[in-house]
């Protein structure tokens, strides 16, 4: 798997926006036609996808394991968890590694769009999604232009997968 940044770089290397007072800087990404952000300080870094270390009897989100610099890191496919359609595995699939106090977790997404800084103004409650898989993991609602970023909690998404944000395993 060929690293393409690491939280540090993200902001420089795909976005040119200066960052606001107050605005919260979030890494923008895409699954199908769906627009996701997430903050960008649990990213640690930005790869491609590859070899994975399969696991039997998994859920059909959890593609496996992959080895990072000597630590074993779960891997996520979040177009499977959250009821995308079947997804290619293919060049352009992007891997996101997050990092969490205990550990790091890794994020299957179909593209990165950008990184982008949102004042509080830009980002409005989420409507009620009572009943929904997605109700409790999703933050906010931003608005940039004309574009509408889900914004995601991380933490509480896979915890309703039945993960720890450490990405081992619920008992």
């Amino acid at each position: 798997m060929k690293t393409i940044t690491t939280h540090a770089a993200a902001h420089a290397a795909v976005t040119d926006q200066p960052a606001q007072a107050g605005a919260r800087e979030l890494l923008v990404f895409g699954l199908g036609k769906e627009e996701y952000a997430i903050d960008i300080g649990l990213v640690q870094e930005i790869r491609g996808y590859g070899a994975v270390t399969r696991v039997a009897n998994a859920p059909a989100f959890l593609k496996g394991f992959i080895h990072l610099r000597g630590s074993i890191v779960p891997l996520l496919d979040l177009r499977i968890a959250l009821g995308q359609a079947e997804p290619a595995y293919d060049a352009s699939t992007v891997v996101i590694i997050l990092i969490f106090a205990h550990g790091a977790t890794g994020i299957v997404i179909d593209r990165v769009a950008d990184v982008v800084p949102l004042t509080p103004a830009q980002l409005k409650p989420p409507p009620q999604l009572h009943g929904s898989a997605m109700a409790g993991h999703v933050t906010a609602i931003g608005t940039l232009d004309e574009r509408m970023l889900i914004v995601l909690d991380m933490g509480s998404l896979l915890a309703g997968l039945g993960m720890h944000a450490t990405g081992k395993l619920a008992a």
